[in-house]
């Protein structure tokens, strides 16, 4: 129920496009750009997110012609359901078709990009990808566990905090050159998680829990 109110929500914030052309995929946009394409009823739509646009849009185009813009998170209609853009820290963390019946379907990446290359290695290295994963996550895990006392430190530390909720001192002191080495960790981690679409509203957050 709720899912269909947060729908409805951002349908109503889609805007119609005007009809540009979509710019070709080159391998250098994988620094800032993200797009996705699904096949629907004889037609290509293809999902358009330039991750530095400080509007935080999305654009739809339907067989190359921008069809349809909105703010993300967002909803675009499609025959038979939905096209959803959501995005994270590091990048998309949705790119879906979801049906009329709930059915989800993750768009597939364009070749060249960064999401088709780590798609193909799941695909050729299986072993590899899931080895990849799971570093992925043990590595926000351990960022996470270790990160909060320290924020709450920091947090606890201003005195309109402290006068009210005391103050907190993290249990272990990590060192400079350990902080910044699991912050460099995470952003990779974050990154690793991005290209293949997967978030925890926990673990992927922020990775930046770490001071100088």
């Amino acid at each position: 129920m709720a899912g269909s109110w947060r729908r409805r929500r951002r349908l109503k914030k889609v805007k119609p496009g005007d009809g540009r052309p979509l710019r070709p995929y080159r391998r250098r946009h994988g620094l800032w750009r993200s797009v996705f394409e699904v096949d629907l009823e004889g037609h290509r739509y293809a999902l358009d997110v330039d991750h530095f646009d400080l509007d935080g849009r999305a654009r739809l185009y339907l067989d190359g012609r921008r069809h349809a813009v909105a703010e993300m998170p967002a909803a675009f209609p499609v025959p038979g359901g939905v096209i959803e853009a959501e995005s994270s820290t590091y990048g998309l963390k949705r790119a879906h078709l979801v049906l009329d019946d709930g059915t989800e379907y993750q768009l597939r990446p364009v070749p060249h990009s960064p999401e088709a290359w780590r798609a193909d290695l799941g695909r050729r290295s299986p072993g590899v990808s899931k080895a990849m994963a799971g570093g992925a996550i043990t590595v926000l895990v351990v960022a996470l566990v270790l990160g909060l006392p320290q924020l709450a430190e920091q947090i606890t530390a201003i005195p309109a905090v402290a006068e009210r909720v005391g103050t907190v001192t993290a249990p272990i002191t990590l060192p400079a050159w350990l902080n910044t080495a699991l912050t460099v960790g995470g952003v990779l981690a974050g990154l690793e998680r991005a290209l293949t679409l997967r978030y925890h509203w926990l673990i992927d957050g922020d990775t930046g829990w770490f001071g100088e």
